[in-house]
């Protein structure tokens, strides 16, 4: 009787992930799109649905412009094609940063609108506080310390961190500050290679590196970057495919067979049938 019902999957939560520390590395990947999640799935243990959408998707030059709608719009269409992976739903600039209560009200919106297991936030010296208020109040959390994209606007600009000794002490506050905090994992971006090894040594849960080190006990990268798909990406970013060039072929031959009437093809057209 149960043969023709599809097996019941479970998805990974928070204390899998946690649990994970000083294990097999744990795979993280972007996603923004139902088809895009489906693909993912089967490989990975955790999908980030990043604010990196707002430049990936919608052509913005930073994740600044971001909004709470957006972030919501894209984790309904990660939960339609993820079933296995943990999926955690970044909060956008501005919507974490102020009261405990606003963090509160923004993150059970996104939770309750996407059905995601956890939101992610970035772990400035003044958000400790916030996400100790949410995780007591059942929501988990992911912290993101080194290279935060939300402050371009302070930074000038995205560039790597940890290189002087101030700027390495305060990036391990923030990590040990996220951590103490209830902070289930942190993301660690464009860091020394040194300072990442430190903060995954020193921290209790683990740390997920992007432009950090493989010391980390996972890593993540925009999967548009890693598959190819735009012309520059960082230096932190080994490309798996050329997604770009094969488009590219693609819609040439496209074009090159409309305008030589060779498609639509017999193959592709309907016909009368006889009588």
């Amino acid at each position: 009787m149960s043969s023709h019902r599809e097996q019941a999957v479970r998805r990974l939560t928070a204390p899998d992930i946690a649990a994970r520390k000083g294990q097999t590395p744990i795979v993280c990947l972007t996603a923004y799109t139902a088809p895009m999640a489906e693909l993912l799935d089967e490989h990975c243990d955790l999908l980030l649905v990043g604010d990196s959408v707002g430049m990936v998707i919608h052509g913005l030059p930073n994740t600044v412009g971001v909004t709470l709608e957006m972030m919501i719009l894209h984790g309904q269409a990660v939960m339609r094609g993820a079933r296995r992976a943990m999926v955690v739903v970044d909060m956008p600039f501005g919507s974490y940063e102020g009261s405990a209560e606003t963090a509160y009200a923004n993150a059970t919106r996104i939770m309750k609108e996407t059905g995601c297991s956890a939101v992610k936030v970035e772990a400035g010296p003044a958000v400790a506080e916030n996400i100790e208020y949410l995780v007591k109040r059942g929501i988990p959390v992911m912290g993101h310390v080194g290279l935060r994209p939300q402050a371009i606007m302070v930074d000038g600009g995205f560039r790597a961190k940890g290189k002087t000794n101030h700027e390495r002490v305060r990036i391990l506050e923030d990590a040990r500050a996220a951590a103490e905090a209830g902070a289930f994992a942190v993301v660690v971006e464009g860091v020394a290679e040194g300072l990442a090894r430190e903060i995954t040594e020193t921290i209790e849960v683990p740390t997920i590196g992007i432009g950090a080190s493989a010391g980390c006990d996972g890593q993540i990268l925009v999967t548009d970057d890693m598959l190819g798909l735009f012309d520059w990406t960082p230096k932190f970013v080994r490309r798996y495919g050329d997604i770009r060039g094969q488009i590219a072929q693609s819609i040439a031959a496209y074009a090159d067979d409309v305008r030589n009437r060779r498609f639509p093809g017999p193959a592709e057209i309907y016909f009368a049938k006889a009588g």
